[in-house]
């Protein structure tokens, strides 16, 4: 099967399959006999469950609970994980753990540099992977192992992962297979699977489950304890969800961090841009944390009380109702 040629990258991907060469995305390695634990004591997933051939969805948190970044974790081999973490953070995230590895047995090292990292998505984007690689892993799953490996990642997109030195092949191969296509391309397919990623722009910003990082399944509520683990559990339990992430179009381009406005709030934002990219229609889609009770006061504005107008679109998973809190005992 060879690839569909066409000048417009979202038809391609609706098509056929894309593939982009720069992806936003870092690899980081943690390697010893006590890497599982450590992680266990670093994230909000439950890495003891973590089991080979599989990805998790995790994140690293602040003693706030708020997120610091957010990650796709995967056993790499015996006593080795290896995570997909924002680019733009991933030595900065590598630099805080290491402050807390003290006497444990594990090494964590920023591969980025030496990796190259490439995204495969569309409608046939697992039969270009197997044409052009003999790799197709399923959701939720990795397959290959450290010279090349495809990590699969919600809203059937695929991560691609091989040594900078011998990425040339790779790269032809795949070529031959899916359309090139820009990286805001793949950005777009993320947000519209209403899947955030936590950046430089929007760190430390938000509170786990105001993300959907719980209805994606990167928090562990059963685990033990790990940084701020004791305000998401409260949030859970005991507290009451005031903000979550939406999904929006506005006819103008959008910038992660950008404060949102609407009429109940008045001069007071009620709301962040959390990702946002280039709509195929034109302006941007963007992924939001948005106060849900400026939900019920539309139109919201991006930027000050006056600016672009945000047309709400629907999420492609349901999130849960917000009217009460849990009451499982903690």
């Amino acid at each position: 099967m060879s690839k569909v040629t066409s000048v417009d990258p979202f038809a391609a991907a609706r098509e056929h399959s894309i593939v982009c060469d720069e992806i936003d995305l870092g690899l980081l390695e943690f390697a010893g006999p006590d890497a599982a634990a450590f992680l266990q004591s670093q994230l909000s997933s439950d890495v003891a469950a973590l089991v080979d051939g599989r990805t998790q969805l995790s994140s690293y948190n602040s003693p706030k609970g708020r997120m610091l970044a957010n990650l796709y974790l995967w056993r790499a081999g015996p006593d080795r994980f290896r995570a997909l973490v924002a680019a733009d953070l991933s030595e900065s995230i590598r630099r805080r753990l290491s402050l807390f590895v003290l006497r444990a047995k594990l090494t964590i090292t920023d591969l980025s540099a030496v990796t190259t990292l490439l995204g495969v998505a569309g409608a046939r984007a697992n039969e270009s992977l197997r044409e052009a690689l003999n790799l197709a892993p399923g959701p939720g799953e990795i397959a290959g192992g450290d010279l090349l490996a495809a990590v699969s990642l919600p809203g059937g997109r695929v991560v691609v992962i091989t040594p900078a030195v011998t990425d040339a092949g790779v790269k032809k191969q795949l070529a031959a297979h899916a359309s090139g296509a820009a990286s805001s391309v793949w950005r777009w397919l993320g947000i519209r699977a209403g899947v955030p990623l936590i950046d430089s722009a929007t760190q430390d910003l938000f509170v786990v489950q105001t993300t959907n990082w719980d209805v994606l399944g990167g928090v562990s509520f059963q685990k033990g304890c790990y940084p701020g683990q004791e305000i998401v559990a409260r949030m859970q339990y005991l507290g009451r969800l005031k903000e979550r992430l939406q999904l929006f179009h506005a006819e103008a381009d959008s910038v992660p961090g950008t404060k949102l406005y609407g009429s109940a709030f008045g001069d007071q934002a009620c709301g962040t841009i959390v990702n946002a990219a280039t709509a195929p229609v034109g302006g941007s889609d963007l992924l939001a944390v948005v106060q849900l009770a400026a939900l019920a006061t539309q139109p919201l504005h991006a930027g000050t009380p006056s600016g672009p107008v945000l047309t709400p679109l629907p999420l492609p998973y349901p999130l849960p109702d917000a009217a009460a809190p849990h009451r499982h005992t903690l």
